[in-house]
């Protein structure tokens, strides 16, 4: 898959199937909306069928609703998912005329922000995840709200990779290839496993 741009994101995602099963239950989500794009990545517990069926069923719930703000899409999901396995995901909101992001995490879909200026007092910071699993245990929800500038990189991952993947910068000259390079590098091989690069570039004069 060739780097995607919605506009106001770029991005790239690889993924790998656990040996001996037909689908990863590992889905992502990049979808556009009025002035600003949803991005999410989801795991559907266990493995096979049942798990990529529970994270279809939320991908379409993200996808239709994408606009919503993300605690409500998130019960969305949970409600819509009862009679499923259940999924861990993480969403992340960006609204391109405030210059911001909203994220949430439920479970261990792990998600790093690295920001791009020198200007910036962190130069990364990690999504805190809540425990629980949507469609099952729903954990109090509180999303984060953070400053972006263009240039501005999230990496989500599910855990099928590990825990490292987003040290040190990403040496790779498209964000395809970024994801390529973490998805060899840090797959534990024991697991379905799915990462997802994408860069903010703002509004587009």
């Amino acid at each position: 898959m060739e780097t995607m741009d919605l506009g106001a994101v770029e991005w790239g995602v690889a993924s790998t199937v656990l040996t001996g099963q037909s689908e990863s239950g590992d889905h992502h989500v990049v979808c556009a909306f009025p002035d600003g794009v949803l991005v999410a990545v989801l795991d559907g517990l266990g493995h096979g069928d049942e798990a990529a069926a529970a994270a279809t069923k939320a991908v379409r719930v993200l996808e239709a609703h994408a606009q919503e703000p993300i605690i409500s899409l998130v019960r969305r999901c949970h409600e819509e998912l009862r009679a499923t396995r259940g999924v861990v995901m993480s969403v992340a909101s960006f609204s391109i005329s405030y210059g911001v992001m909203t994220w949430l995490g439920v479970g261990n879909v792990q998600g790093v922000l690295q920001h791009s200026g020198t200007q910036r007092l962190k130069a990364q910071e990690a999504l805190l995840l809540r425990g629980g699993v949507v469609g099952i245990q729903l954990p109090s929800l509180e999303a984060a709200v953070v400053p972006v500038l263009p240039g501005d990189i999230l990496i989500f991952a599910t855990d099928g990779l590990r825990g490292d993947f987003a040290q040190g910068p990403l040496e790779a000259n498209t964000l395809q290839k970024a994801a390529d390079n973490i998805l060899a590098r840090f797959a534990r091989g024991n697991d379905d496993a799915l990462v997802l690069v994408a860069k903010f570039l703002g509004a587009r004069t």
